[in-house]
């Protein structure tokens, strides 16, 4: 039929190549002197590789193609420029207070806090200089204070216009990664008084989960430009970030905030926050602030236990503990959840070891409960030492010491007893002489 027609035709691939060429031929000599000719190969194998100019020549560079085509690179946005110096400042708010008159002053904020490219222009020291390293921010601090410790005495409609501009800033749809320009402006932000108050925690919330989402290369531009903070304003920051986490966490008023479930990742952003501040204080030796400066108080309120656990199950993944960030939990927290794991696996570890004495059909003993200490007096550092080698697998039971050739039950009295002695032996100045 049509199929062994078919085959009979195309016996072979060379007999193929030869019917095309002659086809070819024929068409080359009526339409046009050049001929297509097409070498009688045997084997698909034989084809030559495709030569290498060829495959270049097939390619089309960007740069070949007409001005017309190629997409435009938008430019660098230029800062606006801004002349007003911290006198001049100064001046219109004296004048302001002095004359009631406040369009000057309210100008002033509701144009530099508009955007980031305005904050830039305002605060950095050189608008013509890029300031893209670690070791200078490029940020007018002096500026950027007198503007802050001005702002809270001034009417309310000015400062309404600094958290509007604020909104605007955040609100702001970013493509690509963040420029230092940006950066510059969200360490401004960041010193901002008004979101020490309450009623601007949402506005504070979206800043503070926009810093924590930045890239570990931008986080590390903001450590080192934040050591560089007086230690004034650094500790202010840092309480600010602690306030937001204890308010929301055990708020005064519920009804100021959005309800906890719609706002889960208010927490973790002002921790992750809080955490560059004190990578930044853990880079200066003094330390700009003492370590317990950020401790929170407020955690030891919570189940700590749960916190714990958690963070074990989960590890450092995107599930959210306050055991990652442990510069935050304050000696006394830390000192119960210690106490409290170290209680659930002694627990476990009698519980085990019954189980196996009942498995093996032994007669349970109640000493397996414990870590059985027995020391005699006159050998009390030695002999402490090899009953603690000796029963490693029960360092983490509860502790019971006996005393040989005494008769008495360990109620806690003992182990008192024997922890003052022993101390008492290794520190004593001859100690390291007789041994």
């Amino acid at each position: 039929g049509l199929e062994r027609g078919a085959k009979n035709q195309f016996s072979t691939f060379s007999n193929f190549i030869t019917t095309i060429n002659q086809k070819k031929e024929g068409i080359g000599n009526r339409n046009s002197p050049t001929q297509l000719v097409i070498p009688n190969i045997k084997n698909v194998r034989d084809l030559s590789p495709l030569c290498l100019d060829v495959r270049q020549k097939q390619r089309i560079s960007i740069d070949t193609l007409p001005q017309e085509v190629k997409a435009p690179i938008p430019p660098e946005p230029s800062l606006p420029i801004r002349t007003k110096t911290v006198k001049d400042f100064q001046d219109d708010v004296e004048k302001a207070k002095s004359s009631g008159d406040w369009k000057a002053v309210h100008y002033f904020y509701s144009t530099t806090f508009d955007s980031f490219l305005e904050i830039n222009a305002a605060f950095k020291k050189d608008t013509n200089s890029p300031f893209n390293t670690i070791e200078d921010s490029g940020i007018n601090a002096k500026f950027v204070n007198v503007v802050y410790d001005a702002l809270l005495n001034t009417p309310q409609d000015v400062q309404k216009s600094v958290l509007k501009g604020v909104i605007n800033g955040l609100l702001q749809e970013w493509k690509g990664p963040r420029t230092k320009d940006d950066l510059r402006a969200y360490c401004i932000l960041l010193q901002n008084p008004q979101f020490s108050n309450t009623s601007t925690y949402v506005i504070y919330a979206h800043l503070l989960r926009q810093i924590a989402a930045l890239t570990e290369a931008d986080h590390h531009f903001l450590v080192h430009w934040s050591k560089k903070i007086s230690q004034k304003r650094f500790k202010q920051l840092v309480d600010r970030l602690l306030q937001f986490i204890s308010l929301r966490l055990f708020p005064a008023k519920p009804e100021e905030f959005p309800p906890m479930v719609k706002c889960t990742w208010w927490i973790p952003s002002a921790t992750k926050v809080l955490a560059l501040f004190n990578a930044a204080n853990s880079l200066i030796n003094p330390p700009i602030i003492s370590y317990t400066d950020f401790y929170n108080s407020t955690l030891d309120h919570i189940d700590l236990m749960e916190e714990y656990h958690n963070w074990q199950c989960y590890g450092n993944s995107h599930r959210f503990s306050f055991c990652q960030y442990p510069f935050i939990i304050s000696i006394t927290a830390k000192k119960v959840i210690i106490q409290r794991d170290s209680e659930q696996q002694m627990i476990s570890i009698a519980r085990q070891s019954l189980v196996d004495k009942v498995s093996r059909r032994q007669k349970p003993d109640m000493n397996m409960l414990f870590l059985n200490v027995k020391v005699r007096r006159t050998h009390l550092v030695s002999d402490s030492l090899d009953e603690l080698a000796r029963k490693r697998a029960d360092l983490k039971k509860k502790l019971k010491v006996t005393f040989v050739g005494e008769a008495g039950l360990d109620m806690g009295g003992l182990t008192k007893e024997w922890f003052l002695l022993l101390i008492r032996q290794i520190f004593h100045p001859d100690y390291g002489e007789s041994t």
